[in-house]
């Protein structure tokens, strides 16, 4: 798309005299960055904004669902979500994961673009075929992962997420405690948002829609804005 035609010879009157025609499109890139700016500043995140202050997207854990090992790469240009949470969880994790059904299914096609990761911080009893048959009950976009106690740590320091695990023994119950929190991260695996919760009364999903649908964006321009930016 062309907004000016290049002239060498003419020129448009300005306030302070004349501007070359040829100057047009510079100062029209220049313009359409302020512009883009200027949206990106009147538009507020739903969820909370941690852009800059938490480290880029980097495990190492074995996916549920084939036994493969798996790393931040083999999520490369996809909006990721990480959650926290263990198969036996009563109510917090199965609610979060319904509403993120609901999530999905308010994104439409923009869904393809977004995964689900939940990592489980109770591997001792969320075996391979448990976590896969678990996660598999709310949807095709999520992925179970499993790690050894050193890099479930590593994960969850990188992120300071809070999560124990203690044994039953003389009387007590198996304790388990997590964050309920979701890390969102862009296309290029950087951090973005943080979905606080999913598992209250009232979550917002269609503000998390919306927000996971813009990072789509972010990562797979289209329409007009796009073509606006190929052309500058």
């Amino acid at each position: 798309m062309r907004l000016f035609t290049r002239s060498p010879t003419s020129s448009v009157p300005g306030a302070a005299g004349t501007i070359a025609r040829r100057q047009l499109p510079a100062l029209a890139a220049g313009g359409v960055g302020l512009l883009l700016l200027a949206g990106c500043n009147e538009q507020k995140w739903h969820s909370i904004d941690v852009s800059g202050s938490l480290p880029p997207l980097s495990f190492t854990m074995t996916r549920a669902e084939d036994g493969k090992e798996v790393t931040q790469a083999d999520y490369r240009d996809q909006v990721v979500l990480v959650y926290f949470g263990y198969t036996n969880c009563p109510d917090v994790c199965p609610t979060t994961l319904s509403e993120i059904g609901n999530v999905f299914k308010g994104l439409g096609a923009d869904a393809g673009d977004v995964r689900m990761l939940f990592v489980t911080v109770d591997p001792n009893r969320d075996t391979a075929p448990v976590l896969k048959s678990y996660v598999g009950n709310f949807g095709k976009r999520i992925d179970g992962l499993r790690g050894t106690a050193d890099q479930l740590a590593a994960l969850a320091r990188r992120y300071r997420i809070a999560y124990s695990v203690t044994p039953a023994s003389n009387g007590h119950a198996y304790e388990v405690t997590h964050s309920p929190a979701i890390y969102v991260f862009d296309g290029t695996g950087n951090a973005r948002l943080i979905i606080a919760s999913l598992s209250t009364t009232k979550p917002d999903i269609p503000g998390t829609t919306a927000d996971l649908k813009r990072l789509v964006e972010e990562a797979h321009p289209s329409g007009f804005w796009a073509r606006v930016a190929a052309w500058v």
